[in-house]
């Protein structure tokens, strides 16, 4: 199983930036993938979920109403769509991929907002 995120870019305060995901190697149909973060000397935190189903759970506060999960309706791969991004955005990105059990994480993308 292979899992790669790309989409990750510096942007000034208030712009946008669109991550994507696609997760390769299995044929399992249920799954669920997730956007985690990771922000120097912080704990990992997750940002967003989606099932292969289309199910999002709640966002936690940090990104709710600016940040969006969404997927492909025929493949494994998901996508972030991040608005009015704050310095506090500023994280690697890391997509999970959950199935049968097992976790499978990608390698992760810089997100840097700064002006």
């Amino acid at each position: 199983v292979q899992v790669v995120e790309s989409g990750g870019a510096s942007v000034q305060p208030g712009g946008s930036l669109r991550l994507s995901c696609a997760a390769t190697g299995f044929t399992f149909a249920n799954y669920v993938m997730s956007w985690y973060r990771q922000a120097p000397g912080k704990e990992r935190e997750k940002v967003a979920t989606i099932t292969n189903t289309g199910i999002v759970p709640d966002y936690p506060d940090s990104v709710k109403g600016r940040f969006t999960i969404s997927r492909h309706r025929t493949m494994s791969k998901i996508y972030l769509q991040m608005n009015s991004l704050k310095p506090e955005d500023t994280a690697v990105y890391y997509c999970q991929l959950r199935v049968l059990g097992r976790e499978f994480w990608g390698q992760g993308t810089q997100v840097t907002v700064s002006s």
